[in-house]
């Protein structure tokens, strides 16, 4: 598997992880649209953040009398979320860095072209 697409899936775990933190009452379609991904998709990470004991899920009533569910970060979910942050962190840190460069470069080859 190539690093580009675990890092595309790490960074969808990333984000569900944070929703749910946040937002423990968020269904699967809220989940979906707030990350514009498919439903299946959210299902699918849903069942494996479960399986791997990064989250747990309870049942509750909403106020419309249906049932529902909730998602909780176990404390391995915490510490997943953690690890996955500063590795995007450090990722993000290193493409601003790059971008920083590009942008400086092409501010000097815009001075230069407005003396021509």
């Amino acid at each position: 598997m190539s690093d580009r697409l675990e890092q595309q899936r790490e960074e969808v775990r990333y984000r569900v992880l944070r929703l749910i933190e946040s937002k423990p009452e968020i269904s699967q379609r809220e989940l979906a649209d707030e990350l514009g991904v498919s439903l299946g998709q959210i299902n699918y990470q849903l069942k494996a953040l479960k399986e791997r004991g990064l989250i747990k899920v309870g049942n509750f009533l909403r106020s419309d009398n249906k049932l529902a569910y909730v998602y909780l970060l176990t404390p391995k979910g915490v510490a997943d979320k953690l690890s996955i942050t500063k590795r995007f962190l450090l990722r993000k840190r290193h493409e601003f860095e790059l971008l920083k460069c590009e942008l400086e470069q092409l501010e000097r080859e815009a001075i230069d072209e407005s003396k021509d």
